[in-house]
């Protein structure tokens, strides 16, 4: 799963989510790669005339263009949350790329999830409720993930402070 609970203190946890990354920074550059040697193939055809230099701009194009996807997809995909909870607080921080960080705190007792299953901008929306806010959690989760969240979410809420 793409978070992980760490007890940094024996009153304080600290949940890290982050979103699923299926293709690696190296596989990428081999992906773009094969797309490039395989671009090549149709233009040994024409090797040595003038439609060469007609086709492989395209193909340079279409290249450069992956490449540029693929940067801008890990670039939206470098969001994640760190969610702390002490013995009386609970602070939510959201680091996003383009916004920055969004900070959310509420006193633990306070605060409780809450599932969407419908209505969300994705099934099973998780929020975090208090402090007279409701913040989202885990969107870039799947929604297995989402509802595995909320399970856990709910049960270290409710744990009371010495068993932290």
């Amino acid at each position: 799963m793409p978070y992980r609970w760490n007890h940094t203190s024996s009153s304080e946890q600290e949940l890290r989510l982050w979103p699923h990354n299926s293709l690696p920074p190296r596989w990428a550059m081999r992906v773009v790669f094969s797309v490039f040697l395989f671009g090549l193939i149709p233009l040994m055809a024409v090797l040595g005339s003038v439609l060469l230099w007609g086709l492989l701009p395209f193909m340079l194009v279409t290249v450069l263009g992956l490449w540029l996807a693929i940067q801008s997809n890990y670039k939206a995909r470098s969001v994640f949350e760190v969610l702390t909870l002490t013995g009386t607080q609970a602070h939510l921080v959201q680091h996003h790329p383009r916004r920055g960080p969004q900070e959310w705190t509420c006193n633990r007792h306070w605060a409780r999830p809450e599932m969407h299953e419908h209505g969300g901008p994705v099934p099973h929306y998780v929020t975090l409720n208090g402090g007279g806010r409701e913040v989202e959690i885990g969107a870039f989760l799947s929604e297995e993930e989402r509802i595995a969240l909320y399970d856990e979410l709910t049960k270290k809420l409710r744990e009371p402070v010495a068993q932290l």
